[in-house]
């Protein structure tokens, strides 16, 4: 059984409210007995282990020293593959494509949630980077609030999605539009590519739009974008209308 190790407080608060009967063990340091305490219920109602470590133990067993004293092992998730002629019936659909960073994904994640985005759709392949240890732990219990789901061919898959959604893909062409002038009339699609090389030409190609976060030159000097994960929220946040 393929497993992840989901650390900090946020993170394992989410999964126990998200998927309970997925954690597997539970283990956490004496200053998170508290919070550890409810948890700690469940798994003895359930007969499965739950222990509490010293900190050598912990960074061990969390594989990191950033786990915020509380770590759950739990079966991995599965994230089924899109049927994009029948896609889940949201405002706003969150596509990634070549994502590769775990960081990234997570942190785009937790924007995502917090912004009330519902949906992740993750394109696969080598270099896409999909839920994991890092990916969780940055997320901060993200993940655990959206539906998540894949796809191989994703320049297909957002052409099947035409009828149902207004694809756009995040971009750095000088005609793309600010994120203001995009029509708010059908669900969009919002499409951020890969953290050097952008959203791949095939994917642009099969979407209806494209959209620039607009930056400030400052003394004659221009910083050419932002980091994938900046770029992201501050889409979301233009697009909070939509998800309310």
């Amino acid at each position: 059984m393929n497993t992840d190790t989901i650390c900090g407080p946020n993170a394992v608060a989410a999964l126990f409210d998200r998927r309970p009967d997925d954690v597997l063990r539970l283990f956490y340091s004496d200053a998170m007995k508290q919070v550890a305490g409810p948890f700690c219920a469940i798994m003895a109602a359930s007969r499965r282990a739950y222990r509490l470590l010293e900190p050598d133990e912990l960074d061990k067993i969390a594989g990191t020293v950033h786990h915020g004293g509380i770590a759950a092992v739990a079966k991995e998730r599965e994230v089924p593959i899109l049927d994009p002629r029948a896609p889940p019936k949201v405002p706003i659909l969150l596509v990634l494509d070549g994502i590769g960073n775990p960081h990234n994904l997570g942190a785009i994640a937790r924007s995502a949630a917090f912004f009330g985005i519902r949906v992740m759709l993750i394109g696969e392949g080598i270099g896409h980077a999909m839920p994991s240890d890092a990916a969780y732990r940055t997320a901060e219990g993200g993940l655990e609030l959206l539906e998540l789901y894949r796809v191989r061919d994703l320049a297909g898959a957002l052409v099947a999605l035409t009828p149902h959604y207004r694809t756009v893909a995040a971009t750095l062409a000088a005609d793309a539009a600010p994120p203001a002038a995009l029509p708010r009339d059908r669900p969009t699609a919002l499409v951020l590519g890969n953290e050097e090389r952008g959203v791949s030409p095939e994917v642009i190609a099969a979407c209806r739009r494209q959209v620039r976060v607009p930056g400030a030159h400052v003394r004659g000097w221009r910083v050419q974008s932002l980091n994938v994960a900046q770029a992201a929220a501050v889409l979301f946040f233009t697009f909070a209308d939509l998800t309310g």
